[in-house]
């Protein structure tokens, strides 16, 4: 789990992970699914080097790992943190550390659906808007189609092996890959979509906060 943003777009004085939602913090939410489900070995989060939140809320058991300058560091720093712990053939799953809302339905069916395949995948929604292109004075230069087009969620999930060799080689030839899924497909690999709740939202502002307390709320989530 990558989890040493600072949030600058989130804009309050705790980065959007630590941010207080129905009595828990929302990485305490995000992590919530796979600390509860016995077919997770373990649990490894990157973390900023000062992080003065952390060590408040740290479940016991979970991995620290040092958090990257961006994003795909991050993850490549928490798959490190796996050497000698994780075999080549081992699944990894690569969530959000601020996305609170996961169902865990959708958990199980990620899983049951891409345990035999030979590369792993994604959740996703299908895009539902009207998707415009804008061109540099900000106006609409096309309208999309948006059949096919999905919205990438997490978690995302590989070999252990191969998701390292991806982001090796993206890092190597100065390539930033914005999720694990696009890594791979830069090996010429080809993740499935596991369709997923559009609920699974990802924090970046207060609004979402308030969606998500409303998400979690109506699942029966108890906070505290």
């Amino acid at each position: 789990m990558p989890a040493a943003g600072i949030g600058r777009r989130f804009g309050a004085e705790r980065p959007k992970q630590y941010a207080m939602l129905r009595g828990r913090t929302v990485i305490e939410w995000a992590l919530r699914p796979f600390l509860g489900d016995r077919r997770c070995a373990g649990v490894v989060v990157a973390l900023a080097a000062h992080d003065p939140y952390w060590p408040d809320i740290a479940p016991a058991g979970v991995i620290r790992a040092a958090g990257g300058a961006e994003r795909s560091h991050s993850v490549r720093n928490g798959l490190a943190a796996l050497c000698g712990r994780a075999q080549p053939q081992d699944w990894v799953l690569v969530h959000d550390a601020a996305r609170p809302c996961l169902p865990v339905g959708d958990l199980d069916s990620l899983l049951r659906r891409l345990e035999a395949h030979p590369v792993g995948g994604l959740l996703a929604a299908p895009a539902a808007d009207t998707l415009k292109r804008a061109d540099d004075a900000g106006e609409v230069a096309q309208t999309v189609e948006r059949a096919g087009l999905w919205r990438a969620l997490t978690p995302q999930m590989f070999r252990y092996r191969e998701l390292c060799e991806a982001l090796d080689r993206a890092h190597a030839a100065r390539r930033l890959p914005t999720d694990e899924a696009q890594a791979l497909e830069w090996l010429g690999r080809r993740p499935a979509i596991i369709e997923g709740s559009a609920a699974n939202i990802k924090i970046t502002s207060g609004a979402d906060l308030a969606l998500a307390a409303a998400v979690l709320e109506s699942a029966g989530e108890a906070g505290g």
